[in-house]
């Protein structure tokens, strides 16, 4: 009889844990190590890829079938799809080495040598630094470039024009190299740790795109290069106190808002040697920003300038000879400017993109109150429109030879979707969408330099990338480059029920953009737990038909649990709506992205009953840590439960770029920047708030969260805060540590907001 009672007792503990909330996310830790620790889930690239002969065929860098394990590179017929190898393994192959694992490649102008970035050393961000060989494939001779220099030093080697000559940057100056002879020559001998030529500091590489900080002249004498002097400019530590006996600091010039920036100029240096021709850019060096610059068909320089402002940006032909100036063409606004290289406009830039022979070039402006390209000639008045409507260019593509056609990529009427568009160069015409109608989802495209062919890729929330050759403007399947079946078929169960995007109204007349993930086996007679992924600044959106990769999983493994999952891009988001829609949020940032997510969450409780009220999570990454924070202070009896990764709590601890971009300074905007920090609201916390953040991130700095915590201490708030000491904004370094963090955000929901319905 005693026995038997020990075993009820035994079967009802069972019972229990096997219902337990802890219990139940075993299945969930299981989802997560599939999808961040596993292979299962890896998204198969194509190339680097390189178009050559204009288009007509393409390289790719491919397994080795003659050397398992080694990759070489194999021209592909465009037309044909014939495959040869261009470049073996053998040629890849230094004398006593192995053979070289190619980071990426650049070909000269005739196809004739190939420059191999190997080696490659990440620099804050990107891997930038590293080693460069050159292959002549006449000779067949494979040459490593820098002399004696250290290893992984170099960075941004490019051949001139008739690729003699290749010139890179090292600890800070410049150097070119004759192929030729090995002769190396250093043009600029002032580098140091605190003046920089060749490359950028800081803020400029975050903020403006700006890396690669030099361009050779169209007939490969002279060097046009940036230098930044940040002499004065406040330094951040960054403090390790891990990997050493004793702490080991690391001090980067970081220009937070409102303080000093680097002073940075233009430069023409000739590869024969001789002092730098500083070109006469007009206003104080530090208080405006370069933000492009290329050379023109007539041999002088064409530099773009954005004042601190940001709300002006001047573009100066500039005379290499003497440094003089003259201004063509001025864009205002009078929120900011939205410049390929802020991001606004997908991607960055390097050059200008010219047509009409190099007379004219392509720019995006905002000024009649939509996206729009237009044609600016260089010699300067009034720019003249390309494409025409109620239509936001998103990128620019490319413009055919011929200067007839502009390929861009825009939404039509459903602004979640990214589709292939035309316009007429030469005379007036509406946009002409060339991506079947039929395709759903967000299309991407390289298009090659004759514009009759493009690599192709598409996907949507719930089906991953493929990639295909296409040719323009028919935009007819060639054939399929990469197609993830494995990735494919192993997304399939994870993707039911498919993703819903929802729209949401929020007042003032304005409708939010929203997707909705519900659990398997919904029941809409019932109430569910919702679980918001905000994002919600001016640097990028959520909501896009687009596949999501592991972040679109993570949300997958959450619903598995019992969540509904929705994310809404609020206004100031870079959605295709139209400037007064992303200009909405100037000077407000913080504020009205709290209003609108916090409204749209009543919105979707209005149209649908099955939304609990009462279990209401939100959680987010960066600008979206701070949202969440701004969310949970602001609507405290909305949102119980909070995970904000990251956070900028007070506004004034960012960098001057993007912080002044979209708030002004800290002088002209002091309550704006007052009522967008968390940190001033942070004594409303009523729910269970989860703070993640890595002690190494040079982006958003720790100091932030620190900030917030004394605070929080001082109200007598209790908290939770998890720190990955050394880790980056990303909080990926380290083995286990994606898992870990995503581990870390899942059990939090499961402890305090849990799912299921009731």
């Amino acid at each position: 009889m005693e026995m038997q009672r020990r075993f009820t007792l035994i079967a009802a503990i069972t019972l229990i844990v096997a219902a337990s909330p802890l219990h139940a996310g075993e299945e969930l830790n299981q989802r997560l190590r599939r999808i961040f620790e596993a292979s299962e889930f890896s998204e198969k690239r194509f190339g680097p890829a390189r178009w050559i002969r204009g288009g007509t065929a393409f390289t790719t860098l491919e397994a080795s079938v003659a050397a398992p394990g080694s990759r070489e590179i194999v021209e592909n017929d465009t037309a044909t799809g014939k495959k040869t190898v261009v470049v073996s393994v053998a040629q890849l192959t230094p004398a006593k080495e192995k053979p070289l694992t190619i980071f990426d490649y650049r070909w000269s102008e005739d196809s004739q040598k190939l420059l191999i970035f190997t080696a490659a050393k990440r620099v804050w961000r990107f891997p930038t630094r590293g080693d460069y060989w050159v292959l002549d494939r006449k000779s067949g001779k494979l040459k490593k470039l820098g002399g004696d220099a250290p290893a992984s030093s170099l960075m941004f080697a490019k051949f001139n024009a008739d690729a003699t000559l290749v010139a890179y940057v090292r600890a800070s100056n410049l150097y070119v190299e004759d192929l030729s002879s090995g002769a190396i020559k250093q043009l600029t001998k002032d580098g140091s740790t605190t003046l920089i030529n060749g490359t950028s500091d800081w803020v400029y590489e975050e903020e403006l795109n700006l890396r690669d900080g030099f361009r050779w002249s169209r007939d490969g004498k002279s060097l046009a290069f940036w230098q930044f002097d940040t002499t004065g400019v406040e330094q951040f530590a960054l403090i390790n106190n891990t990997d050493t006996l004793y702490p080991k600091i690391t001090n980067i010039p970081y220009p937070k808002a409102g303080e000093k920036n680097s002073s940075v100029r233009v430069g023409v240096v000739a590869v024969s040697g001789g002092d730098p021709q500083w070109i006469k850019i007009p206003g104080d060096a530090r208080e405006n920003y370069i933000f492009r610059m290329s050379w023109a068909r007539d041999g002088k320089l064409l530099v773009g300038q954005l004042n601190r402002r940001q709300d002006d940006a001047i573009l100066f032909s500039a005379n290499p000879e003497d440094g003089t100036v003259k201004e063509i063409f001025r864009d205002h606004d009078d929120a900011w400017v939205d410049i390929a290289e802020s991001q606004g406009v997908r991607g960055g830039t390097e050059a200008f993109d010219w047509f009409n022979n190099g007379k004219n070039f392509v720019w995006l402006s905002e000024r009649d109150g939509w996206r729009h390209a237009y044609s600016v000639s260089r010699e300067g008045g009034t720019p003249a429109l390309i494409t025409r409507g109620a239509q936001d260019v998103m990128s620019f593509n490319s413009i055919d030879p011929a200067g007839k056609w502009l390929y861009f990529t825009a939404a039509d009427k459903d602004t979640t979707q990214r589709f292939l568009f035309r316009s007429p160069v030469d005379h007036e015409g509406a946009p002409m969408r060339l991506t079947p109608a039929e395709q759903a989802g967000s299309h991407s495209y390289d298009v090659s330099p004759d514009c009759r062919w493009a690599f192709h890729t598409r996907s949507s929330f719930d089906s991953p990338a493929v990639i295909e050759l296409v040719s323009l403007p028919e935009h007819k399947v060639i054939r399929v480059l990469e197609e993830n079946a494995t990735l494919r078929a192993n997304v399939a169960s994870s993707v039911d029920p498919p993703v819903e995007f929802i729209r949401v109204p929020v007042g003032d007349g304005e409708t939010l953009d929203g997707w909705m993930i519900k659990p398997r086996g919904f029941d809409p007679t019932k109430k569910y737990p919702l679980i918001v992924h905000v994002y919600g600044e001016p640097a990028n959106t959520t909501v896009v038909d687009r596949w999501q990769g592991s972040n679109g999983l993570f949300h997958r493994a959450l619903a598995a649990e019992g969540y509904i999952v929705a994310s809404f891009d609020n206004r100031g988001t870079p959605a295709p709506k139209g400037r007064a829609w992303r200009k909405s949020i100037y000077g407000q940032v913080g504020v009205l992205s709290a209003q609108d997510q916090t409204n749209a969450v009543f919105a979707l409780a209005r149209q649908h009953a099955y939304i609990d009220l009462s279990r209401v999570g939100v959680w987010g990454w960066s600008g979206g840590g701070s949202n969440t924070l701004n969310m949970m202070f602001r609507s405290p009896d909305l949102f119980r439960v909070g995970v904000s990764v990251a956070p900028v709590p007070d506004q004034k601890l960012y960098d001057t770029i993007y912080q002044e971009r979209y708030m002004g300074l800290p002088t002209t905007n002091a309550e704006g920047y007052r009522a967008g920090s968390p940190i001033n609201f942070a004594a409303s916390l009523r729910g269970n708030l989860l703070i993640v953040h890595g002690s190494g991130d040079d982006n958003v700095h720790f100091q932030g969260t620190q900030k917030l915590i004394n605070v929080l201490i001082e109200k007598g708030k209790q908290f939770e805060m998890m720190e990955y000491p050394n880790r980056s904004h990303g909080i990926s370094e380290g083995t286990g540590t994606s898992l870990h963090v995503h581990s870390l955000i899942a059990r939090y929901f499961l402890e305090h907001l849990p799912g299921g319905a009731k």
